[in-house]
């Protein structure tokens, strides 16, 4: 039965790495539980691994008796010394058990068992020895099968887990696919994979262009920063540390190749590479690209920026559903409140301040009073509640309540907006020779 044992345990030990002697160890503990079952959970038994032979041998040790009354732990003088001459009443008598092939169906499952067992636990370690200073790389495999929306991938030695929740949404992948994904944890223990992929951080975007562009890896060029919305846009910002490398054109690579790989292993997600800087406005100002800004102002103390862009430019600045400002926001790490020209002119103006003193008037409203030639509460005073309520948002209660204040305070002008206290850049027309045009260009195709 155990005749070929040792070329199993070399073989296996070379194969899945294991350490030998823990699979020595598995298997006497198995052999151990096996043979207990077999001849009696009150036997004092040990087993021993003859690496010589490759043999497993059991022992049983029981006390030496004159009269033995329980055979599990007792042996008679008269047996004991046809085994041992020179054994005396008291003493404990090893005894090789000879016949161990026949252990039984039961007791033979339960050694598989423990085997089983023992080597996943081996197999743990090993995996966890060979992928713990691999956290942070992006790794490859094979999409093995999917798993209540979790995607299994297969490493090669081992099987990976990309949990739904880091899965770039309605981005598909079928079974056999190759893919690649950001080694975010190894667990040391864990009943389901102890590896943990994703594909929707920050990091893994930022890991992608460190394999794409050489400067990166020579540490000419670096990543400053990176925010994404995973599947539809990114922004990621860089700097260089040599004045003759511009950072953005080697992100871009020739005729776009690098930033492209990048854009098809994420299938098609939008990335807007802008240069780093340590000034606030200045970083905005390409942070918010393709979008022009006309000015800047910073208040260090608050962490916010106020923009200011041509009129036809908001929307652009803003970008769908606020995702540019969003992006740009977090990628800086300030808040930013966009404006157009015309509103920043506007929120200058007493007239537009007066009426923004009403309760219930918010800069929304007052822009559409402004379309209706309401330019003040002076003038809001002298209409009528039907000319009020030719605006969708304004019924005759409110009308009526809007035309009582801005009778009581028809020109009541709030003091005047604070002006953000550290920092007022006006972008010139220097900054915008800085901007990389043709760089920003390419990443917007």
């Amino acid at each position: 039965m155990l005749s070929d044992l040792k070329r199993i345990i070399d073989q296996i030990s070379r194969d899945r790495g294991f350490n030998k002697t823990l699979l020595i160890e598995a298997i006497e503990e198995a052999v151990q539980s096996a043979a207990r079952k077999k001849f009696g959970s009150r036997r004092e038994i040990e087993v021993r691994y003859n690496e010589e032979y490759g043999e497993v041998e059991v022992f049983q040790f029981r006390n030496v008796v004159e009269e033995a009354e329980d055979d599990q732990t007792e042996i008679s003088l008269v047996d004991a010394l046809k085994l041992d001459p020179e054994v005396q009443i008291g003493d404990e008598l090893g005894e090789k058990m000879e016949d161990i092939s026949d252990l039984g169906r039961i007791a033979a499952q339960s050694a598989k068992q423990v085997i089983i067992h023992k080597m996943k636990d081996a197999e743990k370690e090993v995996i966890y020895d060979m992928f713990k200073d691999r956290i942070g790389e992006v790794v490859s495999g094979i999409v093995q099968r999917f798993e209540r929306g979790n995607m299994i991938i297969n490493l090669g030695r081992t099987d990976a887990i990309l949990p739904k929740d880091q899965q770039i949404a309605k981005r598909s992948f079928k079974q056999g696919d190759r893919i690649r994904a950001y080694l975010k944890e190894v667990r040391q223990t864990s009943r389901d994979s102890q590896l943990i992929l994703s594909r929707t951080c920050d990091e893994f975007l930022s890991k992608l262009f460190q394999l794409e562009v050489p400067e990166m890896a020579e540490g000419i060029v670096r990543v400053m920063g990176v925010s994404r919305e995973p599947g539809f846009r990114a922004k990621i910002a860089v700097s260089s540390s040599e004045s003759d490398v511009d950072p953005v054109g080697a992100c871009v690579g020739m005729k776009g190749s690098r930033v492209q790989n990048v854009v098809q292993e994420l299938q098609g997600e939008r990335i807007d590479i802008v240069t780093w800087s340590p000034d606030p406005a200045k970083y905005v100002y390409n942070a918010l690209a393709p979008a022009h800004v006309s000015m800047v102002m910073a208040d260090e103390d608050a962490r916010s920026l106020l923009v200011v862009v041509p009129n036809d430019q908001l929307s652009l600045a803003i970008g769908r559903q606020g995702q540019n400002v969003r992006l740009a926001s977090k990628l800086i790490g300030w808040r930013i409140d966009v404006k157009s020209e015309q509103r920043y002119a506007n929120l200058a103006d007493p007239g537009y301040q007066s009426l923004l003193a009403l309760r219930g008037i918010d800069e929304t409203l007052a822009d559409q009073l402004l379309g209706k030639g309401i330019t003040s509460s002076g003038i809001l005073a002298e209409k009528s509640i039907d000319d009020l309520m030719v605006i969708r948002s304004i019924d005759e209660k409110f009308a009526q309540a809007l035309i009582d204040e801005a009778k009581i305070k028809p020109f009541a002008v709030p003091a005047p907006v604070k002006q953000p206290s550290s920092v007022v850049s006006e972008m010139t027309d220097a900054i915008e020779e800085e901007t990389k045009d043709e760089a920003q260009d390419d990443i917007s195709e």
